[in-house]
């Protein structure tokens, strides 16, 4: 298994990139919880805390995708310094206006633009693409990326509340802000590893959202971020009603363990089948791994039910980016990939809330119901797309019929 691993890592640059990369995608974990501790601490109560990181998100889903068109079109260097110098700029006004207690609007208007931020997931496996187009080398480097996003949610979160917590209000959004800027700075300097701009040869022009594969993909990802939600919610709501609030962080993390290991085990093998018949069986297997959630009764039970269910979520990710990067044109490829990590994010915030209304009327075992419910979407939506996932990828103007194995 490691030797896949380290043979990722012999083309020239590799490493740089992808070190870089991760302290880059540092501040998706850490940014959103980073505003809510550090609006609670220095202005008391959750509710605008809640506002401004919700405003954060939901702008930042929004603007990524039209951010990687844009990269898709420009290139990674000219797109990605400014908008990322956009980006520190609000953090920096966000905090100060924190500090200082400005205007509520100063919060919420350093907010928007502080979600100028892009898609560092979508930058770096589209780097991965550009080295490995084409070999069995690219699922075990998606792979990989998809266990430095487990490692991100893992350490970011949890290292952002302890520095605010800890030192000051800020010092979490400040911590995040240093990563996003010394990683996009270390990223876009590596010039050799840029994707190179492939719009000319099409044409361009169409958005990647338009094509069905990336449709579909997205479609059914929502449901999956919904559900890696939802489990977080429920846990920490039942660990509560048992009396063990503490635990929720173990039995949280162990959730993330659980697909970790998995997604590293994964990645290493070549495996024949299809992509979508690949990703089809993994939302399966996520959908069967949540029903063990709905018997649980005491918080070891809880901890090997969560564990269980994570054990498909890396291979769900792996192979939905691998499908995308064989459905979409490489001109539109940043766009898709972020696309798809959009559906993620706007699944988890979406599972959060119905969640957390089942959890207030129902009871904390019940929004596990929701997990479920989410499998089933997703299984449903990806066995109704085998067909059209299955058909010659095509174009960015949709015309030809491109090689797609």
């Amino acid at each position: 298994m490691l030797k896949a691993y380290s043979e990722i890592f012999r083309p020239a640059g590799t490493k740089g990139f992808a070190a870089a990369g991760f302290l880059a995608r540092l501040p998706i974990a850490m940014a959103p919880i980073g505003i809510v501790t550090m609006l609670s601490l220095s202005h008391g109560g959750y509710w605008l805390a809640g506002a401004v990181a919700a405003a954060f998100t939901f702008t930042n889903a929004v603007a990524a995708p039209q951010i990687s068109r844009l990269v898709d079109r420009f290139g990674q260097s000219r797109v990605l310094t400014p908008t990322a110098a956009i980006s520190v700029a609000a953090f920096g006004f966000l905090m100060l206006s924190a500090r200082f207690d400005w205007p509520i609007w100063t919060l919420f208007a350093s907010a928007l633009l502080a979600a100028a931020m892009p898609s560092m997931p979508a930058m770096v496996r589209a780097r991965w693409t550009e080295v490995f187009r084409g070999r069995p080398e690219l699922n075990t480097a998606f792979a990989f990326e998809s266990v430095a996003d487990e490692l991100v949610y893992i350490a970011g979160a949890s290292l952002s509340v302890a520095l605010s917590v800890t030192l000051f209000p800020e010092a979490g959004v400040l911590a995040s802000t240093l990563f996003l800027s010394v990683g996009m700075a270390a990223f876009v300097l590596q010039r050799r590893t840029e994707p190179r701009i492939r719009v000319l040869e099409t044409g361009g022009g169409r958005s990647a959202i338009r094509l069905r594969p990336v449709q579909i993909v997205t479609a059914a990802l929502v449901f999956v971020g919904a559900l890696f939600a939802t489990a977080e919610v429920s846990t920490v709501a039942l660990t509560a009603e048992l009396g063990q609030p503490s635990a929720a962080s173990l039995v949280i993390g162990v959730y993330a363990m659980g697909s970790f290991i998995v997604g590293l085990i994964f990645g290493a093998l070549n495996l024949k089948a299809p992509f979508e018949r690949q990703l089809l069986a993994a939302l399966g297997v996520v959908l069967l791994t949540t029903l063990p959630l709905l018997l649980v009764d005491s918080v070891p039970a809880l901890a090997a039910a969560i564990f269980l269910s994570g054990v498909a979520i890396s291979p769900t990710f792996i192979t939905a980016f691998g499908l995308v990067e064989r459905r979409v044109p490489p001109e539109i490829l940043t766009e898709g990939i972020t696309w798809v990590m959009t559906g993620i994010g706007m699944g988890m915030a979406l599972g959060a809330f119905v969640a957390g209304w089942v959890v207030d009327a129902f009871g904390a075992r019940n929004g596990f119901w929701v997990s479920v419910g989410a499998a089933g979407a997703a299984v449903t939506i990806m066995a109704w797309g085998q067909r059209t996932l299955g058909e010659p990828q095509v174009d960015a103007l949709g015309a030809q019929p491109l090689s797609c194995r």
